[in-house]
């Protein structure tokens, strides 16, 4: 009998050694500092409203056809073109992998060969393009266009997300213990998760997978200017809706700093030299946020917000509790509150269930009194895909954009994310084109874009804010 009750305090033992190891190993990464230039602000830049261009993509709907209006990837296309002097790209989606039996425009081989075709006219040139292993599916395979850039000399980076903190603690502290350790390989034989064309994926690959973390940014960097995008050139995403901001100068040393960080998670990669300091000067206010500083500034800036203002959003995921906090109490100061939204319904061609949008907006319009308004993007299968927040104040507006969707995967250092912050008066040029890209898409003023929010409204939304309300106590959700 002493011989099984000894046995038993020895498991005792190790159960409570392993989940005090599990515990720590859970809330360090939880908690822990990022590395430097990882959560990145920059300083504040004045530059001229010329300077700073807004491109959009979007289908609609006229006379009962769809189109499609397509500037990001072909102002894109131009900057690689016109650099002179080096290029360093950074996206989250790059790959041709799609549904079955469905046709998408070949956006990942038109860039992949523009990249090859400057490479070889200028290979002294330095052109790095720093990704996400997700275009992998977590190194279970090779993509095609990156091997060929790769034999091209072009550097490819797929950045190392361990160094990030954790976005789901309860699976990744058993992650980290256990399966961390194992590698990746390819030569998988289980079917793949992210898409029906991608080879088979490994059980490493479904482990590293369910640990959700990402490279998410959407940004081309040259000596001469710095787009910062929403939108991935993805196949099976280049149709849908995003915005972008071109900087001029003002954010390129910032970007070299920002970027080397997210190419470091890998390995220690040369990059450009700095480029000569930008000359302040003109009327708009810009700087670089990344990761957890995106949040920040969202935050400060709702909190701002006083009767009279209106605020002005274009969303992919909405699912932050500050965030959603911060629209709440913005409309019960009597600011006017506005967005637009994906209903969440298709994820890349696949039916979904509406989070966390759906139930978001319920709490939203619930705790608001009705006074915030909603309205859903018309137009599918493509997403609304933009991450962007206008807020109009009586002299002045900011804009908030790029690739971090509010939620708190994004905004809170779990994610690799790029924003651009632009402040500047109502009568510039840029701010005037934003106000008019929402009256558009709100008031479906030259197309179908938007549809009322009841025409979405299902009567299960209170059953998915009960799921929605799990997914955020256990952290283990895509947002």
């Amino acid at each position: 009998m002493k011989e099984k009750l000894d046995k038993w305090e020895k498991w005792q033992l190790l159960a409570i050694l392993f989940l005090t190891i599990y515990v720590l190993v859970m809330l360090y990464n939880v908690y822990k500092k990022p590395p430097q230039h990882i959560s990145y602000e920059s300083e504040e830049y004045r530059v001229l409203d010329e300077d700073v261009q807004f491109y959009y993509n979007i289908s609609g709907e006229k006379n009962g056809e769809k189109f499609f209006k397509e500037e990001i990837f072909a102002r894109t296309l131009d900057i690689i073109d016109e650099a002179e002097q080096f290029i360093v790209m950074d996206y989250f989606l790059f790959n041709s992998y799609h549904e079955k039996e469905k046709k998408y425009p070949e956006i990942t081989k038109i860039i992949a060969g523009k990249l090859l075709e400057k490479k070889a006219a200028n290979p002294d040139m330095p052109i790095i393009f720093i990704s996400d292993e997700v275009n992998t599916s977590y190194n279970s395979h090779d993509v095609p266009e990156f091997e060929e850039m790769k034999k091209a000399g072009i550097e490819i980076i797929l950045t190392n997300m361990d160094p990030l903190r954790d976005s789901t603690p309860i699976y990744s502290g058993i992650y980290r213990m256990l399966f961390a350790w194992f590698g990746q390989g390819q030569n998988g034989w289980l079917p793949n998760a992210i898409s029906s064309t991608a080879p088979d994926m490994t059980v490493r690959s479904y482990l590293k997978l369910f640990n959700v973390k990402a490279n998410h940014r959407k940004t081309i960097t040259t000596e001469q200017t710095t787009l910062i995008s929403s939108a991935n050139p993805q196949d099976a995403s280049a149709r849908f809706a995003n915005v972008a901001f071109e900087v001029k100068g003002a954010l390129t040393n910032d970007m070299l700093k920002s970027e080397k960080a997210a190419a470091d998670t890998r390995r220690k990669v040369i990059f450009p030299e700095l480029v000569t300091p930008y000359k302040n000067k003109g009327d708009l206010h810009v700087r670089l946020l990344t990761e957890g500083k995106i949040g920040d500034q969202l935050h400060n800036e709702l909190a701002k917000t006083k009767k009279g203002d209106e605020i002005w959003m274009a969303m992919f995921y909405l699912a932050d509790r500050t965030t959603v906090k911060g629209l709440t109490e913005a409309a019960k100061r009597g600011v006017e509150v506005k967005l637009v939204l994906d209903t969440n319904k298709i994820l890349f061609g696949k039916k979904a269930l509406g989070l966390p949008n759906m139930p978001v907006t319920d709490k939203l319009l619930e705790d608001s009194d009705g006074k915030i308004d909603v309205r859903w993007f018309a137009q599918k299968p493509e997403q609304f895909h933009p991450k962007m927040i206008f807020i109009k104040r009586k002299e002045e507006s900011v804009i908030l954009s790029g690739s971090a969707n509010h939620t708190s995967r994004n905004l809170n250092d779990f994610n690799l994310e790029t924003d651009v912050w632009i402040q500047g008066s109502n009568e510039s040029n840029l701010i005037n084109e934003v106000e008019n890209y929402f009256h558009t898409i709100w008031k479906n003023e030259d197309a179908v874009y938007t549809v009322d929010y009841k025409e979405h409204y299902q009567k299960t939304t209170p059953l998915k804010r009960l799921v929605y309300s799990l997914q955020e106590i256990f952290h283990f959700t895509t947002y």
